[in-house]
């Protein structure tokens, strides 16, 4: 009788069945996959934004290293009246803007998720005022509010509105609402675009059983667009926000903050002290400020994201 002896396979090591099994566990592939750009963003955001949170705890000035002085930047901005009022200012125009792009922005997308002819030419037409470089509607929009040259005011003069040129950006409450107009011109293509994009997803057979049922063009805008176009409202209107609670490069070429800090948000106020005024510390400080705003704003698309969650039955 022939005994068969059955060859002995060599053990796995446990180096190689950890690799094996890190390999085929998706959270450990997914995690191996994003750590280069996790590194990446750990050198180049956490670097400056430490590098501005020390600075705002010193006295450094442009061309002179500076000290540890504690608080005392942040003490002196608590006292400040110009800071105080871009506060208001930022918070005024962050705002203001933000709802009127996101009206705008939502009225033009419903109006582009119709039947339209020539819906194509239209919204590649809504796109123009985002792809213009800011500098180049800044000076264009420099213009039209001219004293002297505004051609808005000769339209309003030519139509019998108004007796007399209407002087936008001298005035504190015009410029206001001068600089707010010409932020909401920029914006809304991209509040638009991307809430059409949401419109989109939404199936048809919603309305059409919603229609059925008798419901009217408000309760299906109420009862079906809004509950799925939350999701996206949350994440367009958090970028929008942060993008207009830190807006500089408008601010700066229009008014430069004037007239008399009227138009000075903390962006343009932490520029001028840090930048132009040399006091590198006390810009910095003025900069730091604005984290706790811009917190409030990932929170609110946290919480945006969340709902999202809940609708897709992941839980309470």
């Amino acid at each position: 009788m022939a005994v068969q002896t059955a060859a002995v396979q060599p053990r796995p090591s446990i180096l190689s069945r950890g690799l094996s099994a890190l390999s085929e566990s998706r959270n450990a592939l997914g995690f191996g996959f994003m750590l280069p750009a996790a590194a990446l963003l750990l050198v180049f955001l956490t670097y400056p934004l430490g590098l501005g949170v020390w600075l705002g705890f010193t006295d450094t000035r442009i061309g002179r290293p500076g000290i540890f002085i504690g608080i005392e930047n942040y003490q002196y901005l608590w006292e400040d009246a110009v800071f105080w009022l871009s506060v208001f200012n930022t918070l005024l125009y962050t705002i203001s803007a933000s709802i009127l792009k996101f009206a705008l922005g939502l009225w033009l997308a419903l109006i582009l998720n119709q039947n339209l002819p020539f819906k194509s030419f239209f919204r590649a037409i809504i796109l123009l005022p985002f792809v213009v470089p800011t500098v180049l509607s800044a000076i264009a929009f420099w213009w039209i509010y001219d004293s002297q040259f505004s051609i808005l005011s000769w339209a309003l003069m030519e139509m019998g509105l108004i007796d007399h040129r209407i002087n936008f950006l001298g005035d504190p409450t015009n410029a206001r609402a001068s600089v707010i107009a010409a932020n909401v011109w920029r914006g809304i293509p991209f509040v638009a675009i991307t809430l059409l994009a949401g419109l989109q997803t939404i199936p048809q057979s919603l309305y059409e059983a919603a229609t059925l049922d008798g419901a009217s063009r408000w309760q299906l805008f109420r009862h079906v667009t809004l509950p799925l176009l939350t999701p996206i409202i949350a994440i367009t209107m958090t970028f929008s926000v942060l993008f207009t609670f830190t807006d500089f490069q408008l601010i700066y070429v229009l008014t430069r903050g004037g007239p008399v800090n009227a138009t000075h948000l903390m962006a343009t106020l932490s520029f001028q002290r840090g930048i132009s005024g040399g006091q590198l510390g006390e810009g910095a400080a003025i900069a730091v400020a604005m984290i706790p705003f811009l917190l409030a704003a990932i929170l609110f698309s946290y919480f945006g994201l969340q709902r999202r969650k809940w609708q897709r039955g992941g839980g309470d």
